[in-house]
């Protein structure tokens, strides 16, 4: 196979949660450890980290990748979805793998698929950490895909483990309380392995703090040790004073990723680095200081309050469940403009209400499909917004809808593209490329 069949390989022989939905969901690990049998368990051939929460666990997977490649270390970084490139879910020192490597991965295990019959996520699982191991990286920041208990990146046994937030989100598979989602999460807790909370919740504490004692493993609240200061922020960077267990450490840090909502992440990045300095993992003060700057440079990571465009300003964000629709437009709430424009999609199997709620409704609509099988018909998601009070037009792309935001818009109004992460990996390929037009 070369690398374009090896992907469409992928793509349409097997079950994909980001196109089909629960259907795809594999509620055990047999299948990951199947496949990492037969590739003679990469995955314990190197260190890691593994991230996960709700809202966040991808802004601070990065920083961390960003902050240890700035250490020396030889960095594995999983991440999930992808926005553009199947190779940005796995880099080693912020370069994609190779896209010879993929093809050869899934050629030579054709045999073993059609025996073990795994999830796409599964395959992707197994292929980064061969890749890994092949790389010879010192550590892997692996974040979760979905959950945490039962997410196929689950069969590892981390340094450290780190969970972000708990919030509302993919409730059908998880639970339907903030109790039961912390559970599912809280299954990345391992015996002896410390591990970092980053937001308070008095749903979910209790869960984790059950969780640490059954196994062992010593919990470092984030938001009882770290504090932080917003000095300066604009949409290149924010500066930031960092105080841990009430002393600074971190005077004038500047961060690259500058919404008010990376403050948490942050945070949690924060605790997990002091963390990992006791356990051993050496990072210097200048590694913090350059890794948080360049996060974005270090790691390729992109769609999180990310500009596009000036005059007018054009904002990509991946926000898509209703606790980081919140934070987004609390961040909206800050900025000045004219008119707001937004771009949004969703799928099919999510349960709106709370979302909805919280869009602006003085906003001017562009609803969309994403060009996934689980998109929910622009027409349909208009229909619910309008019970909300919130007024647009239905587009039969995610291309056509952004196209008629920028022709609507005034110098000084704002676009917003958000509410699915598959609107927003449409949206900058289409941007580059309506952009390069006008030129």
């Amino acid at each position: 196979m070369n690398y374009e069949e090896a992907l469409a390989y992928l793509y349409n022989h097997l079950p994909m949660y980001q196109r089909i939905g629960a259907a795809a969901y594999k509620k055990d690990l047999t299948n990951t450890i199947a496949l990492l049998d037969v590739l003679g368990n990469p995955h314990q051939s190197f260190a890691s980290i593994h991230v996960g929460g709700t809202n966040g666990k991808g802004s601070v997977s990065n920083m961390l990748a960003s902050i240890c490649s700035e250490a020396g270390y030889t960095v594995g970084l999983y991440t999930s979805p992808h926005l553009v490139d199947f190779r940005e879910r796995i880099r080693v020192n912020g370069k994609m793998c190779e896209a010879q490597f993929v093809a050869d991965f899934v050629t030579k295990m054709l045999p073993h698929i059609e025996k073990i019959q795994p999830s796409f996520f599964e395959m992707t699982v197994a292929m980064a950490f061969d890749y890994f191991r092949w790389k010879g990286i010192n550590i892997a920041i692996v974040e979760v895909g979905l959950g945490g208990r039962l997410d196929s990146t689950n069969v590892i046994t981390p340094k450290l483990s780190v969970i972000t937030n708990i919030g509302y989100d993919h409730m059908q598979m998880l639970g339907n309380t903030l109790a039961e989602i912390g559970f599912e999460k809280a299954g990345i807790i391992k015996p002896n392995v410390p591990v970092v909370i980053g937001e308070f919740h008095t749903e979910t504490i209790a869960v984790f703090e059950s969780a640490a004692e059954l196994a062992n493993a010593t919990l470092y609240a984030t938001f009882e040790n770290v504090e932080i200061t917003l000095l300066e922020q604009n949409y290149e960077e924010m500066e930031l004073d960092i105080t841990y267990l009430n002393q600074l450490i971190y005077p004038n840090l500047k961060v690259d990723l500058t919404a008010d909502y990376q403050l948490l992440n942050v945070a949690t990045a924060i605790q997990a680095l002091e963390v990992m300095r006791v356990i051993g993992i050496e990072i210097s003060e200048e590694a913090i200081y350059d890794g948080f700057s360049k996060v974005k440079q270090n790691t390729g990571f992109a769609g999180r309050w990310q500009l596009l465009h000036e005059k007018p300003t054009i904002i990509a964000d991946s926000a898509h469940n209703s606790d980081g629709l919140k934070q987004l437009f609390n961040q909206v709430d800050l900025i000045e403009f004219e008119q707001l424009h937004i771009v949004t999609g969703a799928v099919n199997d999510k349960d709106l209400s709370k979302s909805l709620n919280y869009f602006p409704k003085n906003a001017h609509f562009y609803f969309c499909k994403p060009d996934i099988p689980r998109g929910l018909e622009a027409s349909a998601l208009q229909e619910m917004a309008a019970a909300y009070g919130l007024q647009g037009e239905s587009y039969e792309s995610v291309a056509s809808a952004l196209a008629r935001a920028i022709e609507n818009a005034g110098k000084n109004d704002l676009i917003l593209i958000c509410g699915s992460i598959f609107v927003v990996a449409e949206a900058l390929p289409t941007y580059d490329m309506l952009n390069s037009n006008t030129q």
